[in-house]
Order: C-alpha cells, then sequence, then structure tokens
C-alpha cells in the first residue's frame, strides 16, 4: 500500500451552503435534514450561487463524493430527482443565452478567428496580471482543472466510430499518456503549489462564485446525459479550439511574473498539445459524430456556444473585480 504520507487522493469536506436549497441538500446530504421542497427549488435563480451550488453537489457525488457522505446517494432516487429539478432550468438559461447557430461548422469556424484587440482574460493576465490575479485565477479554474477530461469520459460510452477514437486518443494525453507525473490534473496541482495554493482537490469550492461553478457543471451536465452527447462534443471542441492561443497568453503571464516553473510549465504544455487536440476534435470526434449521426449538427454548435457563454459570464466577472482593483473571489484564499 502506498505509505499514507504519500496519498493524494481524498474525499473532500463538503463547503458552507450559499442558500436556502444548497442548505437543506447539505443537510440532506449529511442525514440530519430533509431534501429542498419544490417552492425552494423553483424559487432559485439558476445562475445564481445557491443554485449552482447545488448542482455542482449533486454532480460531485459522481467523481470523488465528500468525506462523510455515504456513497449510495450517487444513487438516491429522490435526490436524483432534485438534481433533475435544478437541471431544468440550468439548462433552459443556458439555451436561452447560447443559442445563435444551428451548424456546428459555422459556430466552430467563428471561434478560429482571434479579434487584433482582445480584451479577455488571458489578455489581461498577460499584459497587466499580478501575482493575485493569478491565484485568484488559478483558484477558481482548480474547480475543473484538478478533475481536468473527467467530465469528457462520460461521453465515450455514447459515441462509435471515428468519433469515439478520436476522443479516446485525446483522453489519453489529456490523463498523461500512461505517464502519471504527466497528468494534466497533476500539472495544475504543481502549478498550484508554485503559486503558494493549496493544490487539495475542492480546496477552493467555497471561494469559486457561481459563474466558475457554472463553467464545471455545464461539463457534468453535457457528459451524465447520453441525450446531451452532442453539446458534450460541442464543448469540447470549443474548449481544444480556443485552448492554444489562451494558454500561450496565460504562460507568458506566469513567466512575466516570475510565478514558477511549474506554472509557466502548465500553459506550455497546452499550447502544443491543444494545437494537436483541435485537428483531432474537429476532423475525428465532430466529423466522425456527424457521420454517423448527423441529426446532432445543432447539439453540437449549441455545445460550442453554451461553452463559450458560460466562459464570457466568468471573464465578466473576473475583469469587473480586478480592474476595480477588488478580489473576484467569495472568500480569502
Amino acid at each position: 500500500m502506498e505509505p499514507a504520507a504519500k496519498r493524494t487522493y481524498a474525499e473532500p469536506e463538503l463547503p458552507p451552503s450559499r442558500g436556502a436549497v444548497s442548505a437543506a441538500l447539505i443537510a440532506y446530504l449529511r442525514g440530519t435534514g430533509a431534501l429542498p421542497d419544490d417552492a425552494a427549488l423553483a424559487g432559485a435563480d439558476p445562475l445564481g450561487d445557491d443554485h449552482q451550488l447545488a448542482l455542482y453537489l449533486c454532480y460531485e457525488l459522481h467523481y470523488r463524493g465528500f468525506a462523510g457522505v455515504d456513497g449510495a446517494r450517487e444513487w438516491d432516487p429522490e435526490l436524483l430527482r432534485v438534481r433533475a429539478a435544478l437541471e431544468k432550468p440550468f439548462l433552459a438559461a443556458l439555451r436561452a443565452g447560447a443559442t445563435r447557430h444551428t451548424r456546428a461548422d459555422e459556430a466552430l469556424d467563428e471561434l478560429l478567428v482571434e479579434p487584433v484587440d482582445g480584451e479577455g482574460v488571458s489578455h489581461f493576465l498577460r499584459d497587466e496580471g499580478e501575482l493575485w490575479h493569478l491565484r485568484e485565477y488559478a483558484a477558481q479554474r482548480s474547480v475543473y482543472h484538478l478533475k481536468e477530461a473527467d467530465p469528457h469520459a462520460w461521453v465515450l460510452p455514447r459515441l462509435w466510430g471515428r468519433a469515439k477514437a478520436g476522443m479516446a486518443a485525446v483522453e489519453f494525453d489529456e490523463w498523461g499518456g500512461g505517464r502519471v507525473e504527466r497528468v494534466h490534473a497533476r500539472l495544475f496541482a504543481d502549478l498550484m503549489t508554485d503559486l503558494g495554493l493549496d493544490p487539495s482537490y475542492g480546496r477552493y469550492l467555497d471561494a469559486s462564485g457561481a459563474e466558475a461553478l457554472a463553467v464545471v457543471n455545464l461539463m457534468s451536465l453535457f457528459g451524465l446525459h447520453r441525450e446531451l452527447r452532442g453539446a458534450l462534443v460541442g464543448h469540447f471542441a470549443a474548449v481544444e479550439t480556443t485552448s492554444s492561443p489562451g494558454s500561450r497568453r496565460l504562460a507568458s503571464a506566469m513567466r512575466r511574473t516570475g510565478a514558477g516553473p511549474a506554472a509557466e510549465h502548465f500553459y506550455a504544455e497546452h499550447v502544443e498539445a491543444d494545437a494537436v487536440h483541435e485537428q483531432v476534435v474537429r476532423r475525428e470526434v465532430v466529423a466522425g459524430l456527424l457521420e454517423e449521426e448527423p441529426h446532432l449538427d445543432a447539439d453540437i454548435a449549441f455545445g460550442v456556444e453554451a461553452t463559450g457563454w458560460v466562459e464570457d459570464r466568468l471573464a465578466d466577472r473576473l475583469l469587473e473585480a480586478w480592474r476595480s482593483g477588488r478580489s473576484s473571489l467569495r472568500t480569502a484564499v
């Protein structure tokens, strides 16, 4: 058995609640209360902190779970009913905010054109970012990056032929190509260590706002529903298409601020890897899926655009706070 001092797998603690829905859900997971009632569920803002935390908690039972929570809760029928009630308005909000194209190629082609005067988060961090900005960015991104590529694995049994082969090839790279020290989640943990952050799984869940949780919840929503397999492929294609140029800017930010070699390496690794992944995802995964199931074209486009929509909402929160000299976090790191 691996020595206790070297073990890094642990179930995170349940976080503090953010409202009536998440409070009831946490109490239920602890065995000390009832699930939220229909009135509470209906009254929660689907993009707000309470709703997004509650949905994240439901999804996390399919990943590492939580310390002290019975593993059988993963398939608790009443809890799944509540999860479905949380998913419905979130999905409706995504469709209302992100549906523009009905063809995957049109949605993806837009991502290939970068504005000369880009003003996104990676541009800010490259040009103006200080170490405290990078720490906040890494803390919120850790909610996903410490399980990088895991949400996308749900789609593998739902694909066939070229799409499945291409997706499996990219996932293999994301998980280090068989080498534990190259697993992207491990590389991100090393980045966090360079930045003086705690790399424990789930450590900064409470610090992360609703916008950061929505980015991760979107992946789980698409991955855990077979009917949304096209949207998951569209999401993955969007991530891989936009990752390389953004990662180049973030690697530059890490280098300029002296964040550390592991911090710079995480993004430098993604510059090359994701440039290759973009081609595989578009030519094999997207094209392969459309070859088998052409009726999913609009779903793939929706996945592309929903990804951009939640990322833009997160960027707005970060940049609004940073340009005002304020923290973007809910709690200090």
